[in-house]
């Protein structure tokens, strides 16, 4: 059990894909490169994928990659270096083929792996070229419905597009939320972008965008929280 915030992003192959010729070629992906410290020390680095397998309808693997970390002690500049490992799980559904990749929460001073990143340099393991692999929608409508089926489960909403001079962005939340005119005058202004809402059948709290990044914000376990995406949000999905 977790009861860190995770985030995850949801994206989506273009390109023919087969599960198997997927598989080959990321079981050899491994690219190292020489960085020179302050120092001049030459330290290499190296992006690799692990843990790859294999189940029925899906892949699922880890991009490692390392990084320098630089940080000041009794200030002294310290280099040191450091490996971000970022999960991530292909997925067969409806006749398309999806990537959700995860982002833990790494060491302060350390860059972020982004979740943009891995599926950028998977596209070009995969395909050569960057642009296979794209962002996914869920629709305004869908995360509006999710909140009306279940009023009392949302915690907050965030609208964007929002058509009032001066204003960018409008949020609910709090005892706001179950102000329905409030809400329905908002609705006027502008589109939902964000929602966190309770999963009572799960017992967990989730955010979600319109883009498709989903964050876990309850104690659960990672497996249990791709799990959801996987059969309950990829459904969702434009």
């Amino acid at each position: 059990m977790r009861n860190l915030v995770l985030p995850a992003k949801i994206f989506e192959i273009k390109e023919e894909a087969d599960l198997g010729l997927i598989i080959s070629k990321l079981k050899d992906f491994r690219e190292e490169e020489s960085c020179r410290t302050e120092n001049g020390e030459t330290i290499n680095l190296l992006s690799e994928i692990l843990d790859l397998k294999q189940e029925e309808g899906s892949v699922s693997g880890v991009f490692s990659k390392d990084f320098i970390q630089r940080r000041y002690y009794k200030r002294e500049l310290i280099e040191a270096p450091i490996t971000e490992e970022s999960p991530f799980w292909i997925k067969t559904f409806k006749n398309k083929v999806f990537i959700i990749v995860s982002a833990p929460s790494v060491a302060r001073g350390v860059k972020k792996l982004l979740t943009n990143y891995v599926a950028n340099k998977l596209s070009k393991v995969l395909f050569i070229l960057k642009g296979s692999i794209i962002e996914v929608k869920i629709s305004h409508e869908t995360l509006k419905e999710l909140h009306e089926s279940n009023p009392q489960a949302t915690k907050l909403i965030w609208f964007d597009q929002v058509d009032l001079p001066g204003v960018e962005k409008l949020c609910l939340a709090g005892s706001d939320l179950a102000d329905s005119e409030l809400y329905q005058d908002y609705l006027k202004h502008g589109k939902i972008w964000y929602v966190v809402f309770g999963v009572h059948k799960r017992g967990i709290v989730v955010g979600i965008t319109r883009n498709c990044v989903v964050t876990l914000f309850s104690k659960s376990s990672a497996d249990d929280f791709i799990d959801y995406i996987l059969k309950d949000l990829l459904i969702l999905v434009e």
